[in-house]
């Protein structure tokens, strides 16, 4: 995994403060691969009740955790009961890392 304890820290963090102690982040993509390089930063995150503006919810943990990665790209998804399903939903579990 290619990111270091203090981004995780500031992944959970935020993670917490936006969407509750309950809410689950998966790392996924090329960060969770070791002899990769570069690459942006892929995270899901999971909840278990409906979210009412998910847009905003995934645009403001992107900022947190891009302003700690130094600017790096981060791309969050979201999957929530009240939100379509996608292929990248089963992908993000299935090779991503629960942080």
């Amino acid at each position: 995994m290619r990111i270091t304890p203090e981004q995780v820290r500031v992944i959970r963090q935020g993670v917490a403060e936006f969407a509750g102690e309950q809410a689950r982040v998966w790392l996924f993509g090329s960060r969770v691969r070791d002899d990769a390089r570069g690459g942006d930063v892929d995270l899901m995150l999971e909840l278990d009740e409906a979210v009412a503006e998910p847009a905003q919810l995934a645009a403001r943990l992107a900022v947190r955790v891009s302003r700690a990665m130094d600017g790096r790209k981060v791309d969050v998804l979201v999957k929530a009961p009240n939100l379509l399903l996608l292929p990248i939903h089963a992908v993000a579990l299935a090779e991503g890392i629960r942080l």
